[in-house]
């Protein structure tokens, strides 16, 4: 009876020791060192957001800034379009020689390429039909003038006489000017057109090699010739920053190649359509070149604002970077936080982002917006 009574005893224990061991482990899971879930609630409105612990998303106070506003952005030099000179071949042909090259500079009036055409042997055929057309009528006319004044025809037949001949210097003119603008002789006709520089400039655009054919005024154009003193540099503005850009203002021009040296250039246009891809406008800057600027270069163009302005400034990684658009996240209390859109400008000292639009110096924003927003994709 004693022994069947100890077991009792000892098996109530052993249950009794068992419970609380499992108890203390289901609170050690529960109250370990591992990370804690976090459950975000969403919001009626889709930038709110309630997480269960916000004490994991540290917190910092944007900061003030004082300067005048600026925007960089990229842009590409091109050939001003106004100072473009296509030039085409004068006549159809074969190409027999070309004497300038893709790149080159050249002079105006250099010569630039030779064809030869039968378009010149039906010109020279046209102006020998109408220099003889031209001395018969002339004969006819003068036959017609004598018998008129001894009464042996109307004044009708005259007219008609004067008519012929007047015809036929009009034919002969325009034969004679045709063989000129294929660039020939009338009195010594030759099937080769040469074709000489319009203008003075650097060729950007060659369609033409030896011995290749060329249509008469009929593009592709054998060259193209480029007045690059003056240059356009055309930018992408990002849709939220056009309100910084400004006709008739002047940016500074930035090159790679030539650290130190700053170019201005004169906005001239802002593009009225945007580019549906990437939402940009394009802007073009209208600059002097030096003989700094190559077609094709890329640059940096700084926009400055007139007035010098508060921001409010956060580290980088406040900053939440989602395709064209940038955000933080604010505080509101009780494990709230709410997106905010913001425009960037300057990266200051010490990674330091100044925020030019969408947030005021003072406020709170959640110091790693990266991770926050992982957490709310989760």
């Amino acid at each position: 009876m004693n022994r069947l009574l100890l077991f009792k005893v000892s098996l109530s224990v052993s249950v009794a020791l068992f419970c609380a061991g499992c108890e203390r482990k289901v609170t050690a899971q529960e109250g370990g060192s591992g990370p804690v879930s976090t459950r975000v609630e969403p919001d009626m409105d889709p930038n709110n957001f309630k997480v269960d612990h916000p004490e994991q998303f540290p917190v910092v106070t944007a900061g003030e800034h004082v300067a005048a506003p600026e925007l960089n952005v990229t842009g590409v030099v091109n050939p001003d379009v106004s100072r473009q000179v296509p030039v085409p071949s004068l006549a159809s042909g074969r190409v027999l020689e070309v004497d300038a090259r893709l790149g080159d500079d050249v002079k105006k009036g250099q010569l630039l390429f030779k064809v030869r055409s039968s378009d010149i042997a039906g010109a020279f055929s046209d102006y020998r039909k109408a220099v003889k057309n031209e001395e018969l009528a002339k004969i006819q006319l003068d036959r017609a003038r004598l018998l008129f004044d001894n009464g042996a025809i109307p004044k009708s037949a005259l007219e008609v006489a004067q008519n012929a001949e007047d015809n036929a210097k009009v034919d002969l003119e325009t034969t004679s000017e045709h063989l000129r603008l294929l660039d020939s002789d009338p009195d010594h006709p030759t099937g080769i057109v040469a074709v000489y520089a319009p203008v003075a400039g650097v060729v950007t655009d060659q369609e033409i090699t030896t011995a290749s054919g060329v249509q008469a005024l009929t593009p592709p154009n054998p060259f193209t010739i480029s007045d690059i003193s003056r240059v356009w540099i055309i930018c992408d503005v990002y849709e939220n920053n056009l309100p910084q850009v400004h006709l008739g203002e002047y940016a500074d021009i930035h090159l790679t190649a030539y650290p130190d040296r700053i170019l201005k250039g004169r906005i001239g246009n802002i593009g009225a359509v945007m580019d549906p891809n990437i939402r940009t406008a394009k802007v073009r800057l209208e600059v002097e070149n030096p003989g700094l600027l190559r077609l094709g270069m890329f640059v940096t163009a700084t926009f400055h604002g007139l007035t010098a302005e508060k921001y409010a400034t956060v580290p980088s990684t406040a900053v939440l970077h989602l395709h064209d658009r940038e955000f933080v996240y604010t505080p509101l209390g009780d494990g709230r936080f709410q997106r905010m859109e913001v425009a960037t400008g300057n990266t200051l000292a010490d990674n330091v982002e100044e925020i030019v639009r969408g947030l005021r110096p003072g406020i709170q924003v959640v110091s790693n917006a990266l991770v926050f927003q992982n957490t709310v994709e989760q």
